[in-house]
């Protein structure tokens, strides 16, 4: 990991334009011969509520963000890669006045004008108690997949989270599955009355069985809000990364991790995993590409993140 002010000026270096230029390779699957699919996967995450720019002055983050920059960089990449997934790991809610004044309904909205496919629940979702959440989620035209979570004394928050999804791009299956944060010292009781929270590990091997078996998916993607590792026993995503075979990538969220590169676990004989989170505030959206073969395998993996400028 790095400083936030040396990865927005590497970004930079590479170029703020969505050409092809600048992709960096990450990984390969050793697979050779008809890649004809490219699907281009970008995220964000822990946004709280950044409607507008950092203001000039603001330290290494001045003038960059907002959501009207963001949709732009978004329909730029999109009219290049047609094959697309727009995904975020939670965390809209709270940072700024915006979320004050109009209590989340507005970056839904905006995320929704976007075009987002899905996101996860962060801690933050229950800053206003779970009825804050439910009074806006209308605004979202996209599922919230949450794998760990459960609605039994809140299903007016249940009708809007679901846990998995299953996209089809251009004939490649792609489950997306959720995983969220212990609310344990970190989620105060009354805010997520009716909902619990459950083994993040053991929820990930269920999903990733069901996604893979049952559902015949040729990628699996988590979009975690857990964090990206920790010096405690706090579970993270290098550690579902490590006890968890089958996830293909991890987009993260919860620590506010800028990686100056996508995370890469290779385990030995096992698929590789791969780890992505953007830092927080919408400043930088993370694309990765992956090329598939004919059959639906991936072949390679390249990044291209970019900062919101």
């Amino acid at each position: 990991m790095i400083t936030r002010k040396t990865f927005l000026k590497q970004l930079g270096l590479v170029g703020t334009g969505v050409g092809l230029c600048g992709l960096r390779p990450v990984t390969s699957y050793g697979q050779t011969g008809g890649t004809d699919t490219l699907i281009s996967i970008m995220h964000t995450n822990d946004t709280h509520a950044r409607i507008q720019p950092f203001p000039a002055g603001s330290g290494d983050f001045s003038g960059l963000g907002g959501v009207a920059r963001r949709a732009t960089l978004i329909r730029k990449i999109r009219d290049r890669r047609p094959n697309n997934l727009l995904l975020d790991a939670g965390d809209t809610f709270q940072g700024t006045p915006f979320f004050n004044f109009y209590g989340g309904a507005l970056d839904f909205r905006a995320m929704s004008m976007m075009g987002y496919d899905a996101s996860t629940i962060g801690n933050h979702e229950f800053d206003n108690y779970v009825h804050g959440f439910v009074e806006v989620a209308p605004k979202a035209t996209f599922p919230f997949v949450i794998s760990n979570y459960s609605f039994e004394g809140a299903p007016d928050m249940g009708q809007f989270c679901r846990p998995y999804l299953i996209k089809e791009i251009d004939g490649v299956r792609i489950g997306l599955f959720g995983l969220g944060v212990a609310f344990a010292s970190l989620v105060l009781p009354q805010l997520h009355e009716g909902v619990a929270d459950h083994d993040a590990i053991e929820a990930a091997a269920f999903q990733v069985r069901q996604l893979r078996e049952e559902h015949q998916c040729d990628m699996v993607i988590c979009l975690s809000h857990l964090g990206f590792e920790y010096e405690t026993d706090q579970v993270s995503d290098k550690d579902v990364a490590n006890a968890v075979d089958g996830i293909d990538l991890i987009i993260g969220g919860h620590t506010h991790t800028l990686l100056e590169e996508p995370y890469v676990l290779e385990k030995l004989g096992k698929r590789p995993t791969v780890i992505s989170q953007v830092g927080h505030a919408g400043v930088v959206v993370g694309r990765l590409d992956y090329t598939f073969t004919r059959t639906g395998k991936i072949a390679r993996v390249a990044a291209a993140s970019q900062p919101v400028a």
